[in-house]
Formats: C-alpha cells, sequence, structure tokens
C-alpha cells in the first residue's frame, strides 16, 4: 500500500499537503514504548500516514514523566531514520506556561532540540492565554517564523469568538495568522464544534484537524459495559459515553461497518472526514493492525444514507 492511495488535502488556504488522517503522537512514551515508536513511525511513512501530531507536554501524565517524552522518541526517529523531508510535524506550546514571547521562543527552542530538527511545520497555540496580549503571542511567532524555525501556526482548544479576534488580530497588524484549528471534535461530541467554531473555519479558510476523533477509544466499539472501561489507558475518558446515547451510535457505527465490510473506527473516522472544512482527523495507533486500520479508514467513502443515519443518531442521541 502507497501514499498514492491515501487521499491528500491542502491545509486551508495554504500550499501544504496532508494526507486526510492525522497520526496521534500522545501515545509515544506512554501506552508505545521506544522500540515500538520507531517501528510505528517507519510503517506509517511505509503507509503515507506522514502528518504528524504531537506536543510539548505528551505525555507528562505518567509516573514519573515531565513532557516531552513523545517529541524525544520522534526526534530520536527523525534522527535515525532521515525522513525528515517526508513528514509534516505538529508540535504545541502554552498548556501550563501561557503563550507569552518569552516562554514561546523558549518552548521552541525546547521542542526543536527534543525533536532533532530545524524547523516546525505547525506550531499549535496547545489553548488560550488570555493573560497574554494576542498581538505579543502573534508577533512571538512571527519572529520564529522569521527564523526559520516555524513554517506554519494554529490554534488549539479556542472557543469561537477568541479565534475570529485572533485572527483579526493578524490581520490588522500584519501578523502571521493561524491557518489551522485543532478542536475537540467527533459523532458524540458535535455541538460545541458545529456551532461555536465552524463558522469562524468557514469565515477564515481554515483548515481543521479534531482531537479524540475516535472518543478516546469509545467508538472503536470495545467498550459494551462500565466494566469493559476498567484497566484501560482511557478508560476514564469514556464514562460519559456508557450511556444508551453512546451505545445507539455505536451501535450504527457497527451496522454500517458491517454493510461496508469495514469497522467502527474506520466508519466515524470516515464520517469526520466527510464533514465541511475538516482536514484530517487525529488518530493514534499503539501497534501496526492499528495503523493500518488508519489507512483503510482514510480510503472509505461512505454513502450518503450512511451519513445521514449517523448525522440523525447523533444528532438525535
Amino acid at each position: 500500500m502507497t501514499s498514492q492511495q491515501i487521499p491528500q488535502r491542502r491545509i486551508g488556504r495554504t500550499d501544504l499537503e496532508v494526507p486526510v488522517i492525522c497520526l496521534g503522537g500522545n501515545v509515544f512514551g506512554w501506552t508505545v514504548d521506544e522500540a515500538n515508536t520507531l517501528a510505528l513511525l517507519d510503517r506509517s511513512v511505509e503507509l503515507g500516514l506522514t502528518f504528524i501530531d504531537t506536543a510539548d507536554v505528551y505525555s507528562r501524565w505518567v509516573p514519573g514523566h515531565t513532557g516531552g517524552e513523545s517529541e524525544t522518541l520522534i526526534g530520536k526517529w527523525l534522527a535515525k531514520s532521515g525522513k525528515r523531508d517526508r513528514v509534516v510535524i505538529a508540535t504545541k506550546v502554552g498548556m501550563d506556561l501561557g503563550l507569552s514571547a518569552k516562554h514561546i521562543q523558549q518552548a521552541a527552542d525546547a521542542s526543536l532540540q527534543r525533536l532533532q530538527t530545524d524547523y516546525i511545520d505547525i506550531y499549535f497555540s496547545h489553548k488560550d492565554d488570555e493573560a497574554t496580549p494576542l498581538e505579543e503571542t502573534l508577533a512571538a511567532y512571527a519572529k520564529l517564523i522569521d527564523q526559520g524555525k516555524v513554517r506554519y501556526i494554529g490554534a488549539s482548544n479556542y472557543k469561537g469568538e477568541r479565534l475570529r479576534l485572533a485572527l483579526n488580530t493578524s490581520r490588522n497588524n500584519s501578523l502571521p495568522a493561524y491557518i489551522l484549528l485543532q478542536p475537540h471534535y467527533n459523532l458524540l461530541e458535535r455541538a460545541d464544534y458545529e456551532s461555536d467554531l465552524a463558522p469562524v473555519v468557514k469565515e477564515f479558510g481554515l483548515g481543521v484537524v479534531p482531537y479524540f476523533a475516535l472518543a478516546a477509544g469509545f467508538l472503536t466499539g470495545k467498550y459494551k459495559s462500565a466494566d469493559d472501561a476498567k484497566d484501560k489507558a482511557r478508560g476514564g475518558m469514556v464514562g460519559k459515553y456508557l450511556n444508551d446515547r453512546g451505545f445507539a451510535v455505536v451501535r450504527a457505527l457497527e451496522e454500517i461497518a458491517e454493510a461496508t465490510n469495514s469497522k467502527p473506527a474506520h466508519v466515524a473516522l470516515a464520517w469526520l472526514i466527510e464533514q465541511p472544512g475538516i482536514t484530517a482527523p487525529i488518530a493514534s495507533a499503539t501497534n501496526l493492525d492499528q495503523l493500518e486500520d488508519l489507512v483503510k479508514a482514510a480510503q472509505l467513502k461512505l454513502d450518503a444514507a450512511a451519513l445521514d443515519k449517523l448525522n440523525k443518531v447523533t444528532a438525535a442521541a
């Protein structure tokens, strides 16, 4: 299987093209060790999954970790493989210490060192920082772009009003503008994105890479009861879906998966790919079989009846 078989999309109004699935790097250094991370990244490039998302705080939630573990493993792979020019790397700043100019510069240099690269393709504001003037944050990104350390910038976890304000600030002050939004969006989490953020995306022509595209694994269909969530790495994240609403959505996914000779996860990702303005859902893989599944999801085309069924069950749920 080659990269030519995975559809590509431009990010927003840029000339940067990426596959329609973004490989989530949050598992690297968490549920995937170093050897398996390197193997997964090697195979991901072979398959054409060349868009990789990480952050400077991954995986600080693991006991003994302080953040940066995912970037470090990706950096080891980049140094070993020599494939930097074949991948698009996105990482993030500002989850803990905000988006001041000083912190952005320091964090970018630290990320570049861990990633063992000279540049970051897309540098995300990990969350909004209302305590720092938008002009200061955007000017800091302008400096990084001028230095050749960053190509483009993106925003994650922003509200629509603040995102629009940031984009207008860029426009009015001739500063770099966010080209890509990373929101929480999936079949079970539709309302906030569709009502608040989608209008801004459309107005400014942004690309969109949703995280938790599979609702922390719930939309794979592997959780049938609360007992199934015990002793799993993401078990605590799916508790709010273990109800009639969540199970109705999973049943619809299973029915469509059976009809299309696929899996519920393929269908859930394919639905996202078909939504207006979406560039590439973010999904992680902890083994080679799951990596192959992401390629199948990228290739799956849902017909109008399947899309309508999912829209109805999630709207009513």
